[in-house]
């Protein structure tokens, strides 16, 4: 059985056997670009929603939290997020609008700056002095 993959498949035609022209009319049509429109929109809520349960799991953790969404040029938006009981993290979005629909879906209260009594609530521990000073400090090298 010559060219039969399975039971209920025909051969694959060669190109050969395509009728003159077939291969023009392949090469003519048009794809249809899936990621405009009601896919994209679809797509987008789909990732405010999952950093939306991201952002809420965080806050239960926490014992509650706050945060600032800041652009970051082509990468997107980073949301900060600072807990009740002053540890912090950040998330990603890939767009602007998707960070501020994703801490609105979470509940939490959003700054517009980080500074001031926002700031003063972020408990920073040995790590991250190290990390920031680097070597001046005894932290690891920057190089």
């Amino acid at each position: 059985m010559g060219g039969v993959r399975g039971q209920g498949h025909a051969p694959h035609p060669s190109l050969f056997d395509l009728p003159v022209g077939s291969i023009l009319a392949m090469a003519d049509t048009q794809q249809v670009d899936e990621s405009t429109g009601a896919a994209q929109d679809a797509k987008a809520e789909r990732k405010a929603a999952k950093l939306a349960q991201r952002i809420s799991a965080f806050s239960k953790e926490h014992g509650g939290a706050e945060g600032q969404v800041a652009y970051i040029g082509q990468k997107g938006a980073r949301i900060v997020l600072v807990g009740e009981d002053g540890n912090w993290g950040d998330l990603v979005a890939p767009t602007y609008a998707i960070a501020e629909q994703a801490v609105q879906k979470a509940g939490i209260t959003v700054h517009e700056e980080f500074d001031g009594e926002f700031a003063a609530k972020v408990r920073t521990g040995r790590y991250e002095w190290t990390r920031m000073a680097g070597i001046q400090v005894g932290g690891p090298s920057n190089g």
